[in-house]
């Protein structure tokens, strides 16, 4: 068995509705091109009534496991910021939905939109550990603002499951990484409230500044310039944001690094929305679904999370990857969104429930699973 410890396989997943930028543009009397060009976003996936993160990263997860039904999975970690419940870990729900075994550890990550690279790094150290063992690390996440907010355009919904492993087939994750973590009030959700706060200026400066951090970090611990790095992928809150990280890393190395590095990272994101801690990990399925052939060559990761976490990290693409992926999977999963009208995506947008009283939901979507309902406070699931 070799050193190399990374990413096995991927799946991703999505929300069952989406509605088109230009339809939230029409109704707000906006012209189109401020989300388009500005925002550099077409489209977000809206769930329906019968869908959580829960429901998505099972979708995703079950696919994964299904193409590796010999899978050695000990250990389970559930990235999100949209968690279900304050105590029980949503990897617990995801467990029991895709049927894993009783001797798994299972537990639920938060940092904001950085909590799926925690994730990841965790899983190297576990199988650095237990190389014979693997990891099933999910990254799943809705993006819901106010109605009528400046965060509204960049909503968003989807799930990233990701198997960790020795000798891994699409990319092996290389030692040492960039970190930066500074307490700043630039995202927010509080407890008593079911959509964020956001201060979009000082988002954005700190974004920046923790890439140049993580950046800098790096480079610091690890000889490597940034012309060894083949193509970069950027957390994706929307996609001029990581249009403007990577110009600012241009700036701040004083090497020209064009659009092509970062352009094919970032088309499933365009047309998904932000998808919080597995925004980035769409961005890594878009690149390795590319025509561009990766063999051998070295992805920079930038990992953000609000608040603020950030970190640099390098993988470097396997020889046969291409083998073991399915882009038009991925393309058909973003076509079998159902479009929907601006009523009909605010009427879905209030209707969200955060409340733990019983009630019943009707059957919308049609994925594997499907969130039914609440009853005696507990939140209960079906297998389609």
């Amino acid at each position: 068995m070799s050193n190399n410890i990374g990413i096995h396989d991927l799946e991703a997943a999505t929300a069952h509705y989406v509605l088109p930028l230009d339809a939230l543009a029409e109704a707000h009397g906006i012209d189109p091109a401020k989300f388009h060009r500005g925002l550099g976003q077409d489209r977000f996936s809206v769930p329906a009534p019968d869908e959580d993160v829960v429901t998505m990263a099972a979708t995703a997860a079950s696919r994964l496991l299904a193409r590796h039904p010999e899978h050695h999975v000990r250990m389970v970690i559930f990235a999100t910021e949209t968690g279900v419940d304050q105590s029980k870990s949503a990897g617990v729900f995801l467990h029991g939905l895709i049927g894993l075994g009783p001797h798994v550890r299972t537990v639920e990550y938060k940092q904001a939109c950085y909590a799926g690279t925690a994730g990841i790094q965790a899983a190297l150290g576990h199988i650095a550990r237990y190389p014979d063992e693997q990891v099933l690390v999910v990254a799943s996440d809705i993006a819901r603002y106010a109605l009528d907010s400046s965060g509204e355009p960049t909503q968003g919904a989807g799930a990233v499951a990701m198997l960790i492993s020795a000798d891994p087939a699409l990319v092996a994750i290389e030692p040492q990484s960039g970190l930066y973590t500074a307490d700043v009030n630039d995202f927010w959700r509080p407890n008593d409230s079911s959509t964020p706060f956001v201060e979009g200026k000082l988002s954005m400066d700190a974004y920046i500044e923790a890439t140049l951090g993580s950046w800098d970090d790096f480079t610091a611990r690890r000889e490597l310039k940034v012309t060894d790095v083949d193509r970069f992928i950027h957390h994706q809150p929307f996609t001029k944001m990581a249009r403007k990280a990577h110009a600012a890393l241009a700036a701040h190395t004083g090497v020209e690094l064009g659009d092509e590095l970062i352009e094919e990272s970032m088309t499933y994101n365009r047309q998904l929305g932000n998808a919080y801690t597995a925004s980035m990990y769409f961005g890594l399925a878009a690149q390795l679904h590319a025509d561009t052939d990766l063999t051998g060559k070295r992805l920079g990761f930038f990992s953000y999370g609000s608040g603020a976490v950030a970190e640099f990290f390098t993988g470097v693409v396997q020889e046969g990857y291409r083998a073991h992926l399915d882009a038009a999977a991925a393309v058909e999963e973003l076509s079998a969104r159902e479009e929907i009208d601006y009523p009909t995506y605010r009427a879905l947008h209030e209707a969200h429930r955060t409340v733990s009283d019983d009630y019943d939901v009707e059957p919308v979507t049609q994925a594997p699973f499907r969130f039914t309902g609440v009853k005696d406070r507990v939140r209960h699931y079906a297998v389609r």
